[in-house]
């Protein structure tokens, strides 16, 4: 499969009167025409301001996009201007966000704000808007499309919600689809409806995923490959069976090891890595994670390493690439 986006050494920072604050380190990606990428992290991590500064939406000031190249379709993004970027949002790449009360106008029907989309991308009429914005409902299973189209976004449910902003974001059958963080407010009986709902779109419409979360539970029934950030930097990327069966950097193997399992011992506490998250504005000289990190040589607080290829479609940033067996008994021992 061709790579539909490649992102290489971006950067993005946010000058405050703190100082400037390195939210995106540096990062490098692919994504495949029809695969679905997880990227995971605490808060913090870049996860979300990586993907606003490909869809060029970073607020300036006080962000910028200090360095790199977004390649989309054959078109480097951060060389384009923004009447070029606009006909690119919504059209070919689309987002959506963990809050749709605050994407949606409370003031204005859903079908209206739907039909408006249409009407900018598509530039068809009014009867066709309506026709059309009645079968993206059916499509997202919103039921009585027909009487819906006239309510209000605070008529639906939050799940309801999330689930008009992807017809939305169907509006023009995007090549690539954004979803940050979509399911966090949710409980996990609509969580696991939207991700068959995004699963079933993607086979039907052809477009790749990108799933921002902190949830590794919604990658994994989700994701194809998964990518792992840790203060605006990539620390580990692997297919997502791979990633769950073999992690090998010392930050996977933490958040793996916090999850609940339905077979471990519950009067057991849950582990939790040690430490905070480094400050953005003042990081540590070498590894970001080396003061959290139980593996940590003097080497990990003197030099910074890179994301190397350690197997096939396995690429992690750690000098003590670690064997996942042993230290995962480690780490919960």
């Amino acid at each position: 499969m061709e790579d539909l986006l490649r992102i290489s050494n971006l950067s993005t920072s946010f000058f405050t009167h703190e100082g400037e604050v390195k939210a995106v380190r540096g990062i490098s990606l692919t994504l495949k025409q029809g695969e679905i990428l997880g990227i995971v992290g605490e808060s913090g991590s870049g996860k979300s301001v990586s993907m606003m500064s490909v869809m060029r939406l970073i607020p300036d000031p006080p962000g910028r996009i200090t360095g790199g190249e977004v390649w989309f379709n054959g078109r480097n993004l951060l060389a384009l201007s923004e009447r070029e970027m606009e006909k690119i949002r919504g059209s070919e790449i689309a987002m959506i966000f963990q809050d749709p009360m605050t994407s949606l106008n409370p003031t204005l029907t859903i079908g209206f704000q739907i039909k408006e989309a249409l009407k900018v991308h598509r530039r068809i009429s009014e009867a066709e808007a309506t026709r059309e914005t009645i079968k993206l409902l059916k499509l997202v299973n919103i039921p009585n499309a027909v009487q819906r189209i006239r309510d209000y976004p605070h008529m639906f449910s939050g799940g309801m919600r999330q689930r008009v902003m992807i017809a939305m974001a169907l509006t023009c059958s995007p090549k690539l689809l954004i979803a940050d963080e979509p399911t966090t407010a949710l409980d996990v009986t609509i969580q696991a409806q939207l991700i068959q709902l995004v699963k079933r779109l993607r086979k039907e419409f052809g477009m790749s995923v990108i799933w921002i979360t902190h949830d590794l539970g919604v990658v994994a029934r989700l994701a194809t490959r998964v990518i792992v950030n840790y203060a605006g930097k990539i620390v580990e990327s692997a297919p997502v069976e791979t990633l769950y069966d073999s992690p090998r950097h010392p930050y996977t193997l933490g958040l793996l090891s916090s999850l609940p399992t339905m077979t471990g011992n519950r009067k057991k506490t849950l582990y939790a890595i040690p430490g905070q998250p480094p400050s953005l504005i003042n990081l540590p000289p070498g590894c970001s994670f080396a003061p959290r990190c139980l593996y940590a040589t003097p080497r990990c607080s003197e030099t910074e390493p890179s994301l190397n290829q350690i197997a096939e479609e396995h690429y992690t940033a750690c000098w003590e690439t670690v064997k996942t067996k042993g230290v995962l008994k480690r780490i919960d021992e």
